[in-house]
C-alpha cells in the first residue's frame, strides 16, 4: 500500500436509519425528526423514500432491513 492510498478521506454520506422491529412510519418520524411536527416529519420521510413506500405491500410496512433516508441527496 502506498502512502497516497493510505490517506484518502471519506466523504460525508446522506443520513439514514433503519427501522426498529414493529416501528411505524409515524414512530420512526418522531424518533429521527423530533423537531418537526409529526405529519410533516412523516411526509418528509415518505417523500425521501419512494423506493420503500411506492412498491411495498401492504403500504407503509417498514422492515428492519430497510434503508430509510432522513435527508435529501447531498449532491
Amino acid at each position: 500500500m502506498t502512502s497516497e492510498t493510505a490517506t484518502r478521506t471519506l466523504t460525508r454520506q446522506r443520513r439514514f436509519v433503519t427501522p426498529l422491529a414493529g416501528e411505524t412510519l409515524e414512530s420512526l418520524a418522531a424518533r429521527v425528526l423530533p423537531e418537526a411536527p409529526p405529519q410533516e416529519a412523516a411526509d418528509r420521510i415518505r417523500s425521501l423514500n419512494l423506493h420503500v413506500f411506492a412498491l411495498r405491500q401492504p403500504p407503509g410496512l417498514l422492515l428492519c432491513s430497510d434503508v430509510i433516508y432522513v435527508e435529501p441527496p447531498l449532491g
